[in-house]
């Protein structure tokens, strides 16, 4: 699901001079740094005990999900207003995508704990400069079938900082408390995928609720004098 800068901007008809640019600058991070998700084991396997980057436990016949990212949900496009809907080429401020993911799986006492990885890049698009943002990921463990059936999601806010007028940043969050009961039958586990993707509602300011008005004072008529 990875895009280039320069794809992408060609798809959305930004120049290629400023492509080009937010291809080749890094001045944040570099891609042959290293990441959180190198520490992740690579069997597919679950492990019993403790498991994960301590590289200990053992690995069991049951499989850990594998992580699909959602459809429509692979790209995050940051406007000059949040909220309106998909902002205009010349209106973009940041665009963020998905690159990389990872997963381990652990088993104890029939649950399943789940770490996941998650590798992303923001680029600044042509009304974007430096400043603070909040990325908003969504990851949801779902068994599909005829009747999909969501089983547990965690929600991510990962803060980013833009250094430069024209910048690429990479930014990583790992989550490592995704449980749920391990099913009776373990085939079952074979239908579980993990749908990881950027939640773009989050991104929508909350209406604050009208003031309450508060009830005119009543007047209270002088008495006629008789």
């Amino acid at each position: 699901m990875t895009r280039t800068g320069t794809g992408v901007a060609a798809l959305m008809g930004i120049p290629i001079v400023l492509a080009l640019a937010l291809g080749g600058c890094g001045s944040t991070s570099s891609l042959l740094s290293t990441s959180p998700l190198d520490m992740f084991k690579t069997s597919s396997k679950a492990t019993t005990g403790t498991g994960g980057a301590e590289g200990k436990g053992v690995d069991t016949d049951v499989d850990c999900p594998e992580i699909q990212i959602r459809t429509g949900a692979a790209t995050l496009m940051i406007g000059s207003k949040p909220g309106e809907g998909e902002p205009a080429a010349l209106d973009l401020r940041y665009q963020g995508t998905i690159i990389r993911t990872a997963r381990e799986c652990r088993v104890a006492g029939g649950v399943m704990t789940m770490r996941v990885g998650i590798e992303g890049r923001v680029i600044t698009g042509p009304a974007g400069g430096p400043g603070n943002i909040e990325v908003p990921i969504r990851m949801a463990v779902v068994q599909e079938g005829s009747n999909p059936k969501t089983i547990t999601s965690k929600f991510a806010r990962i803060p980013v900082t833009i250094n430069a007028a024209i910048d690429r940043v990479t930014f990583t969050h790992v989550q490592d408390d995704i449980t749920f009961q391990v099913p009776a039958n373990l085939a079952d586990i074979d239908a579980y995928v993990v749908y990881i993707g950027f939640d773009a509602m989050a991104l929508v300011p909350e209406k604050k609720a009208p003031a309450a008005k508060k009830p005119k004072p009543k007047t209270v008529g002088k008495p006629k004098q008789s």
